[in-house]
């Protein structure tokens, strides 16, 4: 076998110059890993490819991504789904007697809706780092175990203090979560793909506000059983937690190298399929170097504004989504209910946004900046509509479901465009750390003296939309234009083919997007 070796082009990729995998020159049987630098936990896996021809290569790479999409994807989208519903548990059980029985009267439940964020910001950047030095299946089954216990814990709650508390490590065994399952659709998916898987799971955040709602409104009517409405919410969804980190623990592998339900030649394709990816699977070692210039790149700081921003929102809707409604003259059991049309509209809107960046090419900014124009003007419909026109108003709260459309796509750039482990685990953190720390400001923009109207609180979340739009289109200008700058750079006898080439080397090297000059960004 010679250094001619060549990777076929994805099938899924070929509508895509993301992929540059194709015709890649893989280094020669006589090349180790040490010589090249490389220490990726699948390099070894990755030297195979010489192995095998193109057309063996070729001939299950179908198989293996429809066996990832049977196993990965259900397990990561359950996952996401009763981790977004536990963030929701306290919006459900508010809805009953939870504010009276715990004396949460106030400003005192802003600051337990808020406080779950304060651990989320205290342990976003360690979770990250944690997730690049430990195996990240074992990692992640082992957060939700503990969520079951905490969660299980709210039910024998009787004083504001105890809540304060649970919900403060809620928040922080919750951090690593969302940057675990980012990673682990980055180790198994081509960039290409990622975009709709990831919408996919995220439009199970929907799915999560379907269930609760139906969850809630059941729990609702349960008069008999000795025990209140919100406690029982609490332990009904403890309970679905244990059994599912009981399935994720057993079935979620590490990385290729573990994943039981591939052949040992499928593992070397699954590694193959995301070598054009031009970042490695993952890197165990920490780097100082790339932490410096983490700090320095103004795409990691444009992600994680549109991350504080985005999170603004969030904390707004998803801890005053029910007080809203409930405010336009509901009862407490209809507002949960009429929670559900918002999940349903993120469960179909969201995928299909992740639909449209998948396969029409370099359109994943411009689809942010269209997507949030929708419940941007949702939020204007409430601002200016009158209380006379509840059901109009019911309608426009119902938008806010499309935010999580703009919010995954921010997380497939930050996927995408940031190479190097510990640059691109620096960046997560930053984008989480923000997000936390604008979900604890929206979750006190709202102020009980302007209910049920929020006015402040609505102008606030506008303005946060008006900034990601902005903020996301000079991404999109400044990301075009150093690929520009790139290609321009290029020497005569170096051609985009060979600097692609190099690009996959250099990512299975941990070598960060400024210091791989082939690599090439999403747009």
């Amino acid at each position: 076998m010679t250094s001619e070796h060549t990777a076929p082009q994805h099938a899924t990729d070929e509508k895509s110059s993301e992929v540059v995998a194709a015709d890649a020159n893989y280094p020669e049987e006589t090349t180790t890993k040490e010589d090249e630098g490389m220490r990726d936990v699948v390099v070894d896996l990755f030297l195979e490819i010489q192995n095998y021809s193109p057309e063996e290569l070729q001939s299950e790479r179908a198989i293996v991504r429809r066996k990832l999409d049977r196993i990965i994807m259900p397990i990561i989208c359950i996952t996401y789904c009763l981790q977004f519903l536990n963030k929701l548990s306290l919006n459900y059980a508010s809805a009953y007697s939870l504010i009276p029985d715990l004396g949460l009267e106030g400003h005192r439940y802003s600051w337990v809706a808020a406080i779950f964020n304060f651990g989320y910001l205290f342990w976003a950047i360690p979770a990250n780092l944690m997730i690049q030095r430990l195996p990240i299946g074992k990692y992640t089954g082992t957060m939700i175990l503990i969520w079951r216990i905490i969660l299980c814990c709210h039910a024998a709650l009787q004083a504001y203090a105890g809540i304060l508390v649970l919900r403060f490590l809620l928040g922080m065994f919750e951090a690593g979560i969302s940057p675990a399952i980012m990673s682990i659709v980055a180790m198994f998916y081509s960039r290409s793909e990622q975009p709709l898987r990831m919408c996919i799971f995220l439009g199970f955040n929907g799915m999560s506000k379907m269930v609760g709602s139906l969850l809630g409104y059941g729990l609702g009517h349960v008069n008999d059983a000795g025990i209140a409405s919100w406690k029982l919410i609490f332990l009904v969804i403890g309970l679905m937690n244990f059994v599912w980190s009981v399935v994720f623990l057993t079935f979620m592998p590490d990385s290729a190298n573990n994943a039981r339900f591939l052949t040992h030649k499928q593992k070397v394709i699954a590694i193959d399929r995301v070598a054009g990816n031009m970042v490695g699977v993952k890197t165990k070692q920490y780097q100082s170097a790339q932490v410096k210039e983490a700090l320095l790149d103004v795409k990691v700081w444009s992600l994680a504004l549109i991350g504080f921003a985005s999170g603004v929102i969030n904390g707004g809707v998803s801890n005053f989504g029910a007080a809203l409604i409930k405010g336009l003259g509901f009862s407490g059991i209809l507002a949960t209910l009429l929670q559900l049309p918002s999940g349903a509209i993120e469960f179909t809107i969201v995928p299909l946004c992740g639909l449209f960046a998948t396969y029409v090419k370099d359109v994943r900014c411009l689809t942010m900046i269209v997507v949030s124009l929708v419940p941007l003007g949702g939020l204007l419909g409430i601002r200016l509509t009158s209380l006379d026109h509840r059901w109009s108003l019911v309608g426009s709260s119902w938008l806010q479901g499309i935010l999580g459309a703009p919010i995954i796509l921010a997380w497939s750039l930050l996927a995408a465009n940031i190479a190097g482990h510990t640059k691109r685990s620096l960046a997560n953190g930053l984008w989480f750390t923000l997000y936390a720390s604008g979900n604890t400001v929206g979750a006190n923009i709202f102020s009980i003296n302007e209910a049920p109207r929020y006015f402040s609180a609505l102008t606030g979340m506008i303005v946060c939309y008006c900034a990601m739009i902005a903020i996301t289109g000079f991404l999109w200008a400044y990301m075009a234009w150093e690929n520009r700058r790139r290609d321009g750079a290029m020497n005569g006898e170096q051609t985009v083919r060979g600097a692609a080439e190099q690009a996959i080397l250099e990512g299975f090297q941990d070598r960060t997007d400024e210091e791989s000059k082939g690599f090439r960004y999403c747009l």
